[in-house]
């Protein structure tokens, strides 16, 4: 019988926790912070406005981003007047929470604008934004309210955050535990008596033991493994977290996301600090390989080889106009990741295969140029990346853009006013297009997003390549020092520092400390020579 009440009483929860969830929602409905949810379900980075007109004339809304250098205003839609004297319409609109944006509402009969609101929207938050007279006057005041506070959609990429850190403290204090003399001295009391423990239980002298012959003599050494160098694959290491993350969205927080235009984000580090670890690479390989006595005849041809294996496969494996449908030669894109990184390969390989030295043992220790062994040993190297960077500033600053005004750097579309749409890229962009076509290019570029920029674009183009190789050739640089002063760490860090100092004043110069207002801003759609001076430093 009890077995029984038991049956019949263990549904009455599950009935009440269903009736719950089923009742609750309906209830909560009714409820005034919610009615703006009825027929809008928001995404990530949105949020709901409900822009309430009390005016007897209609008010046009429009909006843009705060990334938007000098852009035009869009509209997202009108708002009639009232219908009457103290009964306001109101239009919903979906809002964007990524950056803040300026709302501009003016008067659709006279385009006589009322006034401008400044906000940075939460995500999923509820507003409502109300235009009114103030005291029956014309003076039109536009007043925002928060209905329904926003989530932070930073909780969880902060506890991502707070849990590798906990590992790591607790990798760093366990460390620190273990390597005190007094727990290396216990530890070592119990693996002597587990030892003796083993001996003793063992059947040391039995007869019928066999002993194995002894044949260690006999066989070869092993082999020594190759030394790396554990802080670059550190570096590649992170780069590579940092990539899968970025490119399977980046749980669509906007740092980890390529910026629009100018600036910076987590997601434009990853591109130069790959090519800048190849350059590394280049050096400590190509110097190894010398010292083996392979020819640099040999090690041309391997990296000539290598280089037209990359751009190869990034022309028909790796090549984003798939997702377009079966590829063909019409819409085939020629530059790219893979091809950039070739190229850079090639060229920096090349270089360094020209005024590499097997041995860095130096003579003449007096000379006044030992102090930067590491930059005078290699000048040819040198002289040929400061003339490709001339050839760059020349065909950015000076190459004529039909319809564009010479030495164009914006993005296009609505940027600057609307006044240069067609010129996405300046000298840049014209080049790609002359040379490949317009649909052997990227169709989509990032400027799109923010800008409206409607002409395609490659941020992997040709004349961005020339800065990638200077990227590479900074790595190479920061190999040439591993390997010259591998002996004395402290002069290793000291010259990374210096080299950080000097790239980030030019940076600090050009840039004038702002995303826009700089002589050559931060852009890595165009791989201004500031970029790789900002990555590198």
């Amino acid at each position: 019988m009890a077995q029984l009440d038991t049956f019949y009483m263990f549904p009455l929860p599950v009935i009440a926790l269903v009736v719950a969830i089923c009742v609750v929602p309906l209830t909560g409905s009714s409820s005034p912070d919610f009615t703006y949810y009825k027929h809008t379900v928001l995404k990530m980075d949105e949020a709901i406005l409900t822009v309430n007109n009390d005016l007897d004339t209609a008010v046009s809304v429009s909006w843009v981003s705060e990334q938007c250098y000098q852009c035009l205003y869009q509209q997202i839609g009108i708002v009639p007047a009232g219908p009457s004297p103290g009964q306001p319409s109101s239009v919903d609109f979906v809002v964007t929470t990524q950056h803040e944006i300026a709302l501009q509402l003016n008067s659709s009969l006279v385009n006589l604008e009322l006034c401008r609101v400044p906000f940075h929207f939460g995500e999923h938050g509820n507003y409502s934004l109300w235009v009114r007279n103030i005291n029956d006057s014309l003076v039109v005041n536009c007043s925002l309210v928060t209905l329904t506070e926003p989530v932070n959609s930073y909780i969880p990429i902060l506890v991502a955050f707070l849990i590798f850190a906990g590992l790591a403290l607790v990798s760093t204090i366990g460390k620190t535990i273990l390597g005190l003399d007094i727990v290396k001295a216990g530890l070592q009391r119990m693996g002597r008596s587990v030892e003796t423990e083993r001996l003793i239980n063992s059947e040391l002298g039995s007869p019928s033991r066999t002993i194995a012959p002894v044949t260690d003599n006999i066989l070869p050494p092993p082999p020594t493994p190759s030394k790396r160098l554990r802080s670059l694959d550190t570096f590649r290491g992170i780069s590579l977290v940092i990539m899968v993350f970025v490119n399977y969205g980046g749980g669509r927080y906007w740092f980890f996301r390529h910026q629009s235009w100018n600036g910076l984000t987590v997601a434009d580090l990853v591109f130069p600090w790959f090519v800048f670890i190849m350059g590394t690479s280049i050096a400590l390989s190509i110097n190894s390989l010398l010292r083996m006595g392979v020819t640099r005849f040999s090690l041309f041809k391997k990296a000539v080889w290598r280089s037209f294996q990359l751009f190869i496969i990034g022309i028909l494996i790796i090549n984003p106009n798939y997702c377009q449908g079966p590829l063909s030669w019409s819409n085939l894109r020629i530059p790219g990741v893979l091809q950039r990184l070739a190229w850079s390969y090639l060229v920096v390989a090349c270089l360094d295969i020209l005024v590499a030295k097997a041995h860095l043992d130096i003579n003449a220790t007096d000379a006044w140029w030992i102090p930067a062994v590491d930059i005078f040993l290699y000048w040819p190297a040198w002289l040929a990346v400061l003339i490709l960077e001339t050839i760059w500033l020349f065909l950015t600053f000076l190459l004529p853009v039909p319809g564009c005004p010479t030495g164009y750097l914006g993005p296009g579309g609505i940027g600057d006013m609307g006044l240069y749409a067609n010129c996405t890229g300046g000298a840049a962009g014209f080049i790609d297009r002359w040379l490949f076509g317009e649909k052997h290019i990227y169709q989509t570029p990032s400027s799109r997003v923010i800008y409206l920029s409607h002409m395609p674009y490659d941020p992997e183009g040709v004349l961005g390549s020339i800065n990638s190789i200077l990227m590479a050739f900074l790595g190479l640089q920061a190999g040439k020092i591993i390997l010259h002063y591998r002996d004395v760490p402290r002069s290793i860090i000291s010259r990374f520092l210096l080299w950080g100092f000097i790239l980030g004043v030019i940076s600090t110069v050009l840039t004038k400390c702002s995303t826009d207002q700089g002589f050559i801003p931060v852009n890595k759609n165009l791989w201004y020579e500031l970029h790789p001076c900002v990555c590198g430093s």
